[in-house]
C-alpha cells in the first residue's frame, strides 16, 4: 500500500498524534517512515545576529521534538528517519515529500500557531492543495 510515508512535525500536540497515526501506519504497511521538521526563519530580519539567535533557538527546539520522535518511534519498533531543514514549512514539506518520492504526507490538522491559522487557514490546508502524494490529516 505505501512504500515511504512522510510525517511533518512542528512540535505541537496535533503533530504527535499524527506520528503516532504515521508510526501505526508505517507498522501495517512496513513503509519507510520519514519525519521532516522545518526551521521558520525571519522573513526579514534586519541583522545577521537576529538570522542567528532564531537559528539556535529553532535548532534548540527542533532537538527536543527530534528526541522525542525517536523515543516514539523506538517504543513503536518502527525506523524513523529525520530531517530538520530551514526554509518555508508549507513549501518545504511539499518539496521534500515530492524529493522524497513519498507515497502518504501525514500532517496534523493544527499547529502551534492555531490563532494565525483560524484567520488565514491551516498549513494543513496548504499542504493538501500543494502535495503530489496523498495526504493524511490527523485531529
Amino acid at each position: 500500500m505505501y512504500r515511504r510515508i512522510l510525517h511533518a512535525n512542528d512540535g505541537s500536540k496535533g503533530a504527535f498524534k499524527a506520528l503516532a497515526a504515521a508510526l501505526d501506519l508505517a507498522r501495517l504497511t512496513g513503509a519507510e517512515l520519514h519525519m521532516i521538521s522545518v526551521e521558520e526563519l525571519p522573513q526579514f530580519p534586519e541583522i545577521i545576529e537576529e538570522v542567528k539567535a532564531e537559528k539556535s533557538a529553532a535548532d534548540r527546539r527542533y532537538s527536543e521534538v527530534v528526541r522525542r520522535a525517536r523515543a516514539t518511534a523506538g517504543e513503536a519498533g518502527v525506523k524513523l528517519a529525520v530531517h530538520v531543514v530551514t526554509g518555508h514549512p508549507v513549501h518545504s514539506i511539499v518539496d521534500y515529500a515530492a524529493d522524497l518520492g513519498a507515497d502518504l504526507l501525514v500532517v496534523g490538522a493544527t499547529g502551534i500557531s492555531t490563532i494565525f491559522e483560524r484567520m488565514l487557514g491551516t498549513r494543513a490546508d496548504r499542504i493538501v492543495e500543494m502535495a503530489a502524494c496523498s495526504v493524511l490529516i490527523v485531529k
